[in-house]
Parts: structure tokens; C-alpha cells; sequence
């Protein structure tokens, strides 16, 4: 098979161009994993091991400062730098200490178990809604701006939409139980739930809960893996202090909007370099240029 071979040293000008966008991508990458990491632990330690209510109950035991045990507690602080965070921050100080108060100091029984005092449990139908997606044949798509989702995922794109985004588009038949945030208006087909959150429930805190609840392993049909919904209905979750969800949907949104946005600036770097590789190897593209391209974006 001919292929294209430049000079030796086009060649190690052409991989280090590509290798500073492949470094860009995989940073990105890196960036976003840890941004969902941050997300996972902020909702495992709130509303899964209950942190912040068990510093209170432990505080009171010992005779301590409940507030000061739970901002320990939530802001991974010792007390000596909580005193150095008032002197240095002091508008967030008080921020974390409204926020620690919020959290209950007991516990009580529930269908979970052992769940903070006054907060609710209910069953996922009462937190939010799996609402079907809609009929759209590929030969009936017009290109437009809208991302069409099935259970895979992106499917191609239409220029019309049906759910206004932010939303989440859970896998009904084929890929059972995929999840997928979109920032942006969407058409979901009809492979796929998406999701309307309950009143006073955040979207974020919806994706959180979906996360958790194993949805991948609840097929119901041997032939088409397929996700009921009335299934996913009966399950129970936390519901918490709506308060304390306005905070906690605060930070996540904030993580996830930079998420987003290095996801599309993945997409982009990955296009311009599929785009560069055929053109510097037939030099229609200066390998000088595209250096300094690559440079920039680095």
C-alpha cells in the first residue's frame, strides 16, 4: 500500500504538532474526571454517608460545637484552618457556617435506614419524571443545531428540538440505563426517558440520584434490553432540605458548566487535529503554520 512519507524531520514536526493537541485533549480529559469526581463525593458525602450529620451527632456527644464539627465536616478543614479561613475569607466563612447549620443534628428512621432528622424519603416517582422520547426516523432528520439523543448517545442532529436543556436523557431500550447530561435543547427519541425533576428538585440532584440507583443492571426484557420505568419509580431515595439542595446544586452547576465546556473544546481540538493530520502529510498544509497553531493552542 503507497503511503505519503515525509523527511525525518517533517515527520517529528508533524508529531509534535499533533502531540501538543493530543496533550490538550488528554488535560481536558483529565479536567473533567476530576470535576465528576468532585461532584460524585460532594452527593456521596451529603446525602449518601450523611458527613456533615454524623460530625453534629459525634460533636454533641463529646460535648462540642455542633456548627464548627460539621464544617469540619464539609470543608475538609481543621479547626486551626477554619480560624485562618474566617481571618482571610471571612464572607465565605460565614457562608460555610449557614450552610453546616442547615444539616440536622440526629437521626431517624426510614425505609433506608438511619436518614437525617426532617429529611424526606420517597420513592423516585416523587422526586422526578421519566418522560418518553419521540419517534424520529433518520430519513425524516432536517441538519440543524438540536442534538438528537438515543440510548447510545448522540445520534446525529435535527433542526428542531423537543426538550428545552439543561436535561438528562436516560437509556430505555437498547443501552439500559445510560445517562446523559445535555446543556442545550435536545430532541430524545424514542429509545430514551428524559428527565423532569419534581417541584423544589434540582436537575443535577436527579442525575445523582439516577447514578446511584444501578439503573444498568435493571433490564426487563431477554430479547431488547429494555428500562421500565414503573421499575425505577418504586426504588426510594433521600430527599433532602430543599435549602441545602439550592447549595448543593449551586456547586455542581458550577462544575458542570466547566465541564461542558472543556467537552466541546475536546470536540474541537479533536476535529482540527483529524483535520491537520491529512494535510500536513500531503503538505498541503506549511508545517510551520500549523506549528504555531498548535502552540497557540497549547
Amino acid at each position: 500500500i503507497p503511503i505519503i512519507l515525509p523527511p525525518l524531520s517533517e515527520q517529528k514536526y508533524i508529531a509534535h504538532i499533533l502531540g501538543t493537541i493530543d496533550d490538550k485533549i488528554a488535560l481536558n480529559r483529565q479536567i473533567n474526571q476530576t470535576l465528576e469526581a468532585m461532584a460524585q463525593a460532594l452527593f456521596k458525602s451529603w446525602f449518601v454517608d450523611f458527613e456533615p450529620v454524623r460530625a453534629k451527632v459525634a460533636a454533641l456527644e463529646l460535648g462540642e460545637d455542633p456548627i464548627r464539627a460539621a464544617m469540619r465536616a464539609i470543608s475538609g478543614k481543621t479547626d486551626d484552618e477554619l480560624d485562618t479561613f474566617q481571618t482571610t475569607d471571612a464572607a465565605a466563612y460565614e457562608q460555610l457556617q449557614k450552610t453546616a447549620f442547615l444539616f440536622p443534628d440526629e437521626f431517624e428512621e426510614s425505609e433506608l435506614g438511619p436518614v437525617p432528622k426532617g429529611w424526606g424519603v420517597g420513592k423516585v416517582e416523587n422526586i422526578l419524571e421519566l418522560a418518553y422520547g419521540k419517534a424520529l426516523k433518520s430519513t425524516d432528520r432536517i441538519l440543524g443545531e438540536f442534538s438528537v439523543y438515543g440510548s447510545g448517545g448522540i445520534t446525529g442532529n435535527h433542526n428542531k428540538s423537543i426538550v428545552k436543556g439543561p436535561g438528562i436523557i436516560v437509556g430505555r431500550k437498547g443501552t439500559v440505563g445510560s445517562l446523559y447530561y445535555e446543556a442545550n435543547d435536545f430532541f430524545p427519541i424514542d429509545t430514551v426517558f428524559y428527565v423532569i425533576p419534581k417541584d423544589k428538585i434540582h436537575l443535577l440532584y436527579c442525575w445523582h440520584v439516577l447514578s446511584n440507583l444501578g439503573l444498568e443492571n435493571m433490564n426487563t426484557d431477554a430479547a431488547v434490553p429494555g428500562l421500565n420505568r414503573n421499575n425505577v419509580y418504586r426504588l426510594f431515595a433521600v430527599v433532602p432540605d430543599h435549602r441545602i439542595l439550592d447549595i448543593f446544586s449551586i456547586y455542581v452547576e458550577e462544575w458542570m458548566r466547566l465541564n461542558v465546556n472543556f467537552k466541546i473544546n475536546i470536540d474541537q481540538l479533536s476535529t482540527l487535529r483529524d483535520t491537520l493530520l491529512p494535510k500536513l502529510l500531503s503538505g498541503e498544509l506549511s508545517v510551520t503554520n500549523s506549528e504555531v497553531e498548535a502552540e497557540a493552542i497549547a
